[in-house]
């Protein structure tokens, strides 16, 4: 399933524009990311808990010619489903 899939079930099931439906889509996503860049945790009841991981900087050897390269520190969002999603899942 990808977004437009999203936009066309929400716009079967509730019908008005299709316009509308994208617009919920949309943001939807975008609040989850505007609280994820300011390092807010995203929680939503019986699906999961969107945060925000700092990955420290580290040493990596380049695959290809084995030599060592300096990673720079970063932020990486993370996902944990809830027991309710994994149980629907499994």
């Amino acid at each position: 399933m990808n977004k437009a899939d999203l936009v066309n079930l929400i716009h079967e099931k509730m019908g008005g524009q299709k316009k509308v439906a994208e617009e919920g889509v949309d943001l939807i996503f975008s609040s989850i990311t505007d609280s994820l860049k300011r390092g807010e945790k995203v929680s939503v009841s019986d699906f999961g808990v969107f945060d925000v991981k700092a990955r420290p900087a580290r040493k990596a050897r380049n695959p290809r010619t084995g030599e060592m390269v300096d990673v720079a520190a970063t932020t990486v969002p993370k996902f944990r489903a809830s027991r309710a999603l994994k149980d629907a899942v499994k």
